[in-house]
């Protein structure tokens, strides 16, 4: 049984589902092409973000509570967080670009951690779970300007699609709750 009706919802999900497989499998692939001694931080962030796609699909078919999604959703995308932008931020090219991530990021720890805290998580708003997928997505936004306006290598390509796979959960993890935020009818 499905979790939700609607096509829109239903694409959302699928969209987010194949975005955030094909991501990750490029990741993957790009871990054993550059080897684990190199590459071994995104196999860590990919441990969680397969978490999140496995979560997101277990929501879809019912098989978690929103309130156990919400948890350990916005846990896993919020480690993701602290560990890529926080604590091992990459290197930018000009520090005003690293600390405009770097705030965005202490913002999107912020908000995410008021969301998952809250004992009445449903009365979040709709425009608040936007805001988190698009401060998730400034922050990809930053650092692919950065990775153009550096010198093209072989790291490239792959560093392209690491940093959309969060943005891309991120806005899963959005169009699961913006649905339940609604009133459910009698």
């Amino acid at each position: 049984m499905l979790r939700f009706k609607e096509k829109t919802r239903i694409i959302d999900i699928g969209i987010t589902a194949i975005a955030g497989m094909v991501s990750v499998g490029v990741m993957l692939y790009g871990v054993g092409h550059f080897g684990l001694q190199e590459a071994w931080p995104e196999l860590v962030l990919n441990l969680f973000y397969i978490a999140c796609l496995t979560m997101i699909g277990m929501y879809f078919f019912n098989r978690l509570k929103p309130q156990q999604f919400n948890y350990w959703c916005s846990i896993c995308v919020g480690i993701t967080v602290l560990l890529r932008d926080i604590l091992f931020p990459p290197p930018l090219a000009f520090y005003w670009l690293h600390l405009v991530c770097l705030t965005l990021s202490v913002l999107l720890l912020l908000m995410l951690t008021f969301f998952y805290a809250r004992k009445d998580w449903k009365s979040y708003t709709k425009r608040n779970l936007w805001m988190i997928c698009i401060v998730d997505m400034l922050i990809a936004a930053l650092y692919n300007y950065d990775i153009y306006i550096e010198p093209i290598n072989e790291y490239t390509d792959y560093l392209l699609t690491e940093i959309w796979i969060r943005p891309t959960i991120t806005y899963g993890l959005v169009a699961c709750f913006v649905s339940e935020t609604e009133p459910k009818s009698v």
